[in-house]
């Protein structure tokens, strides 16, 4: 069957990094996760005619991109917000429709769509995801995955995000639309780490980083097989660590091995041996549960090489 929850709001490009950079160290322009919210829209029946689904593609959904530039010094960053028809065009250069624009700083991008995405029309007329669906090899078993990328500019740099906005159906028994994955809690060294509550860290590290335990947050949900019968599966959330200063190993950690197993999501933060003087550091967790739902966690800390 087509495994479906791989497919299902993928970011595709959160910046370029060169072959000298950690990308888990953000030190200039990014784009390190988007999210929808609600991240999925469900039809209460399922219709091959688009316009019939009008309702739920118009309804409004938000979408929030972790943005930080933390050389802009709090510079005007220039965004535009398109949504395009082909899962292939990863700058949604064809058949795209303009979403929003307007000017940012770093930090959290905000834009409310009303009415959503969903109902965008090319110059002809054709509702997008109408064209999303002559397009799919699967004409819509995994519902309806609307492209929309992101384009941020400041000074000399342009960066894209791409993030898939889900509308979908009960296609079989036991489908149910899917919700944000929101972590229980991070420990820094063995301790709470509290949102907005620097922590003090001194010395060389490495420090441990470790996911308090989410394991009955991981939602189990039903996609359709190719002869449209239920088929059970189970999320496998993913983290992913980001901080202003030194680096994280492993920089991701979760999902499922070949064999079914879960890696532990703990890992190190090593601060850079060049380090000389006491700094504000800001660190993001971001959690992806495989099938479309994105959430983050900010936390930060005071070091002392």
């Amino acid at each position: 069957m087509r495994h479906l929850p791989a497919l299902l709001g993928l970011l595709f490009c959160a910046a370029c990094v060169g072959p000298e950079d950690t990308p888990s160290n953000v030190k200039d322009l990014r784009v390190l996760a988007m999210r929808f919210d609600p991240p999925e829209l469900f039809a209460d029946v399922c219709s091959p005619d688009p316009s019939a689904l009008l309702p739920t593609l118009a309804r409004p959904v938000r979408l929030t991109a972790l943005l930080p530039d933390p050389a802009g010094e709090g510079r005007d960053l220039d965004y535009v917000l398109y949504a395009c028809s082909s899962s292939r065009d990863d700058l949604c250069e064809e058949d795209r429709v303009e979403l929003a624009r307007g000017v940012t700083r770093g930090g959290e991008l905000v834009v409310n769509l009303a009415p959503g995405p969903g109902v965008a029309q090319l110059e002809d007329g054709t509702l997008l995801a109408q064209r999303v669906l002559e397009e799919d090899t699967y004409q819509g078993l995994g519902g309806i995955r609307l492209p929309v990328v992101l384009e941020v500019s400041g000074g000399g740099e342009r960066i894209y995000a791409r993030k898939l906005m889900v509308y979908n159906c009960p296609l079989v028994p036991g489908m149910a639309v899917n919700v944000q994955p929101e972590l229980t809690g991070l420990l820094l060294e063995g301790e709470p780490w509290e949102e907005g509550v620097p922590r003090e860290l001194s010395g060389p590290g490495p420090f441990r980083v470790e996911a308090m335990d989410f394991s009955e947050r991981q939602e189990s949900y039903v996609v359709p097989s190719f002869e449209f019968k239920p088929v059970q599966l189970r999320e496998s959330w993913e983290l992913s660590y980001y901080g202003t200063l030194g680096s994280f190993s492993p920089g991701q950690t979760g999902g499922s091995d070949l064999g079914g197993g879960e890696e532990r999501h703990r890992v190190e933060w090593r601060p850079p041996s060049s380090a000389t003087e006491p700094q504000d550091v800001l660190f993001w967790v971001v959690v992806r549960d495989g099938r479309g739902g994105l959430t983050w966690v900010t936390r930060s800390v005071r070091y002392t090489p």
